[in-house]
């Protein structure tokens, strides 16, 4: 299981696993996100329509399986 410290260190790497699994964002929102979970839940609150506790689920569901 990985951690946000891992993918927070690595974001550019990780970055495209996000883009793959939340196509809507953009490259230049991934950039502003710069590995930080609480920009990425943020954008998903906005891109997706999630409420802040389905944005941390989906962020947590994401971090599970990668």
């Amino acid at each position: 299981m990985t951690n946000w410290n891992v993918i927070s260190g690595g974001w550019k790497q990780f970055s495209g696993k996000v883009k793959e699994q939340w196509g809507r964002l953009t490259d230049d929102e991934l950039v502003q996100i710069n590995g930080k979970r609480e920009s990425l839940e943020g954008m998903l609150q906005q891109k997706y329509g999630y409420t802040p506790d389905e944005a941390k689920r989906e962020v947590d569901n994401w971090i599970s399986r990668n």
